[in-house]
């Protein structure tokens, strides 16, 4: 990648900051997020890593549309949602795959994987659809305004898109399982 490499500025102490650089830097703070929004779109592990992959490797190629995006993460977070829809598109006949959403914060592994799975299955119990408004919305944590500019859509079908799939998620028994049954 050396050979690719432009200037795109200058850091704290001066000294010229690459593309290669400013990439790396970039992806290496969105590697695991981008990963869990993959999962919770509905891939499984590996396969999240390799959408994540091929989604870094495509923003590689156009970085320098990205870093003029008025919302990077946003540019970003609508890559990966094509990718992983084109996936889907070229791979209608295979079985969907399952996944576990770590999170190695929390203390208590076992609490933790349990409300993995009660968050997966209620999930993928969505419509795609609304699944995705609720990963970009609450998970990717993009605003309603850039949710819908990820979709593709308006900012008040996100709106009913989101009313509708907490709707349902509040009344999803793997939630109310995890939260004996208390809605917050």
């Amino acid at each position: 990648m050396g050979h690719l490499t432009h200037l795109k500025g200058r850091d704290a102490l001066g000294d010229a900051v690459s593309k290669d650089d400013e990439f790396a830097e970039y992806m290496t703070a969105r590697w695991r997020p981008m990963l869990h929004a993959a999962v919770l779109l509905g891939c499984g592990h590996s396969e999240a890593e390799d959408l994540v992959q091929v989604t870094f490797t495509r923003c590689y190629v156009k970085w320098d549309k990205v870093v003029r995006a008025d919302n990077r993460n946003a540019y970003v977070s609508r890559m990966l949602l094509n990718e992983f829809r084109a996936s889907r598109r070229r791979r209608w006949w295979q079985e969907r795959p399952t996944a576990e959403v770590p999170d190695p914060a929390v203390d208590d592994v076992a609490s933790a994987h349990a409300a993995s799975h009660a968050v997966d299955r209620a999930l993928r119990r969505l419509s795609q659809p609304l699944r995705e408004a609720v990963v970009l919305r609450y998970y990717s944590q993009l605003s309603e305004r850039e949710t819908a500019q990820v979709l593709g859509i308006a900012s008040g079908t996100v709106k009913s898109r989101l009313s509708r799939a907490l709707e349902q998620l509040s009344n999803d028994s793997h939630i109310k399982d995890l939260t004996n049954g208390r809605h917050s």
